[in-house]
């Protein structure tokens, strides 16, 4: 008999829905050192690879006011060379080997992620050492590397703007709070940045009270944790205190920022508020009710803007969950001319599920999806690593990750539709960005509320304090 492919991928979901249940993070051992560097090591022996994530938190919530995506410019300056090797060098004895070491700042940490053979376990602690201990920061990479950066949000902007629309969003949103900070800077914050912010950022704000390092794959502990030890128990810590991050407050109300892009035969939006943090104690219902409204190809937003109403190639939710609560948005884009039309769709889904969330078929189907993927998330030495400084990183315990396979399972209805209405906002308390040809939808889009206007072209994501702005009618 044969099957029909979707019966087939249920079924898939389903049997692997059942096993990620009693899916946890093997044994690790916590050693903190009298720097207060934090080390973690689980010992993974079923293929010859070691898997490593260093954390020092800060983030692009340490950068200064106006000098926006200094944290993601250290971090790819770091990659290029440090302690005896230059930028050449340094990337010539990671790919010697067939490794990986890279880094990236994200919104509350600087991450350095990487994979070795196990057999190259000394040179991947000594590299990881320098980059962090003894990073270059060469003064011509630093320039190159944000001019680059400089030269790819404006080539965004000409082009396919959707990768900045949560920028923009965020920036709106949070306003002149650490979270509405664009973790990769403006045109405008980055041509600020010179040198020696980079090095006093550096100085500042990395250190050792800030470090985590997790590490995963085939070693001893005790031998491992020796040769962390030698590596860092010396490293002095930062000079300066840990950002103090107070939660925004959700907004209330409406407000629309309304970005010019003329002759653009499109609108993209981003529609959101003040959501939820990492630590939120029902992320499983969350999780559920966000699979289902925009989190997947087959979800709400999708089926109905896409699908059905053939309004757009795409649209979903962007769910942000630093320490602090986030934002949560729904995202999309459309031709010029039905940009109300989209939007307006958009919110009557949003205020159908608040008002009558999802059935328990619906459910049970975004139950086997969670359940069906998650696993994948925790296969390598270099997710595990990672998932043990995030948790060490955000102050979580094991049971995040341990407990979620049965909290999923174990949600209903009931529990959903109350973390829906309580966690995602009214359709009457929402911020809207809306980029487009701002002629042609300018009174269009005045009745979501009153309305700020700003050019694309000017090289930053928000517009400057004393921007004026359009009452609705």
């Amino acid at each position: 008999m044969l099957r029909r492919p979707g019966c087939l991928l249920g079924l898939y979901f389903a049997v692997a829905g059942a096993w990620a249940q009693g899916v946890t993070l093997p044994d690790a051992t916590r050693i903190e050192l009298d720097n207060g560097a934090v080390l973690i090591l689980s010992e993974k022996h079923d293929v010859p690879l070691i898997g490593v994530e260093a954390v020092i938190r800060g983030g692009a919530v340490a950068d200064p006011e106006d000098r926006g995506g200094l944290a993601n410019l250290l971090a790819n300056v770091m990659e290029k060379g440090a302690g005896d090797r230059d930028a050449g060098q340094f990337a010539d004895a990671i790919d010697s080997v067939g490794a990986a070491l890279s880094a990236r700042a994200n919104l509350e940490v600087i991450r350095v992620s990487g994979e070795f053979m196990s057999r190259d376990a000394d040179l991947m602690i000594e590299l990881l050492g320098d980059m962090l201990r003894r990073p270059r920061l060469d003064a011509r990479e630093s320039v190159k590397l944000r001019d680059r950066q400089i030269n790819q949000i404006r080539a965004a902007k000409d082009g396919d703007p959707r990768s900045l629309m949560s920028i923009y969003g965020n920036a709106f949103l949070f306003a002149d709070h650490p979270y509405g900070t664009p973790q990769i800077g403006s045109e405008e914050s980055l041509a600020r940045i010179r040198h020696g912010d980079l090095t006093r950022y550096y100085r500042d704000h990395v250190g050792a009270d800030r470090l985590i390092v997790a590490v995963v794959g085939d070693f001893e502990a005790g031998a491992m944790a020796e040769k962390l030890r030698a590596a860092f128990e010396d490293w002095e810590p930062a000079n300066a205190p840990l950002p103090d991050v107070e939660a925004a407050e959700p907004v209330s109300g409406r407000r629309v920022l309304l970005i010019d892009k003329p002759g653009s035969t499109q609108s993209y939006f981003w529609v959101g508020n003040i959501g939820i943090a990492i630590n939120y104690a029902q992320r499983a219902e969350f999780d559920i009710a966000d699979t289902l409204f925009g989190g997947r190809m087959t979800s709400l937003l999708q089926s109905e803007l896409r699908t059905k109403a053939g309004l757009t190639y795409g649209a979903g939710t962007r769910v942000r969950r630093p320490s602090r609560p986030g934002s949560i948005a729904i995202s999309s884009f459309t031709k010029t001319d039905t940009t109300t039309t989209a939007i307006d769709l958009a919110l009557d889904l949003l205020e159908k599920m608040r008002a009558e969330g999802f059935d328990e078929e619906t459910i049970a189907s975004g139950k086997n999806y969670i359940l069906g993927l998650f696993p994948q998330r925790l296969e390598t030495g270099a997710q595990l690593a990672a998932q043990f400084a995030e948790l060490e990183a955000y102050g979580l315990d094991d049971s995040h990750i341990n407990a979620y396979g049965d909290a999923i399972a174990s949600a209903d209805g009931e529990t959903i539709q109350g973390v829906i209405t309580s966690a995602y906002p009214a359709a009457d308390n929402l911020v809207f960005v809306i980029l487009g040809d701002a002629q042609a939808i300018r009174e269009d889009v005045a009745k979501y509320g009153p309305v700020t206007e700003m050019s694309m072209t000017e090289p930053r994501f928000r517009p400057p304090p004393d921007e004026s702005t359009v009452a609705a009618d």
